[in-house]
């Protein structure tokens, strides 16, 4: 029988500790301002979602019953570049052994690429699919799933949690749901703010904000941000 090399401590996640949360929430605000910047930068650049896929999932509806059909094809290609940027996310954390700093480098470089190209169609799908990677970079706090560019499922979660609540329940953690749409909500006047005066170029300010979150994520314990990912 072969004999199992063992784990490296810092490869295994750290127990769930009130500190620990408590970096994992503060991460989760900082990711979900950065998608709610680049979400609006992008609808009020571009009249298009680059996070929200619900919204587009509808307009794409409504646009082929209409029979747009370019208009139905580009936000079906918006869809399948943000499920190609999920994948691409989960893959690149592999590749680097879960290193988000690495992710979100890489990241802020697309946006600031995005943000450069003259082309707004182009421009728009290289930043929907910047936040399709988003999402793999926290996946969870305290167990708790965690969206960053969604947040009608964190809406949905704390709408039961206070229902549950008002019977006297007390489970713990349905009140974290609040941070990410809180960070979404501020990070959407902040992009609304930036694109008044420079339009889709404000993304230059997302990426600013993706190579920030880069470098507090290099500071980090390794093993704390194993714990933010699904298992």
């Amino acid at each position: 029988m072969t004999a199992t090399a063992p784990i490296p401590p810092e490869s295994l996640p750290a127990p769930a500790t009130p500190r620990h949360g408590a970096v994992g929430l503060a991460l989760v605000a900082g990711l979900s301002l950065l998608a709610g910047m680049t979400d609006a930068i992008g609808f009020l650049a571009t009249g298009d979602f680059a996070s929200f896929m619900s919204g587009n999932t509808t307009r794409l509806a409504t646009d082929v019953a209409a029979g747009r059909w370019s208009t139905a094809a580009h936000l079906a290609a918006a869809i399948g570049v943000f499920v190609l940027g999920n994948a691409g996310g989960v893959l690149l954390q592999r590749l680097t052994r879960q290193r988000a700093c690495v992710l979100l480098g890489l990241l802020a470089l697309l946006l600031a690429v995005a943000a450069s190209l003259p082309d707004a169609r182009l421009a728009f799908l290289a930043g929907v699919f910047a936040m399709g990677m988003v999402n793999v970079v926290v996946e969870q706090v305290y167990g708790l799933p965690i969206g960053l560019t969604y947040v009608t499922g964190a809406l949905s979660r704390f709408g039961r949690g206070l229902g549950r609540w008002l019977l006297g329940e007390r489970r713990r953690g349905w009140g974290i749901q609040l941070v990410p749409w809180l960070g979404m909500l501020l990070g959407g006047v902040l992009g609304a703010l930036l694109e008044a005066r420079l339009g889709l170029a404000a993304w230059y300010a997302s990426a600013g904000c993706a190579a920030i979150l880069a470098v507090i994520f290099r500071l980090i314990p390794r093993s704390w941000q194993l714990g933010y990912l699904a298992s």
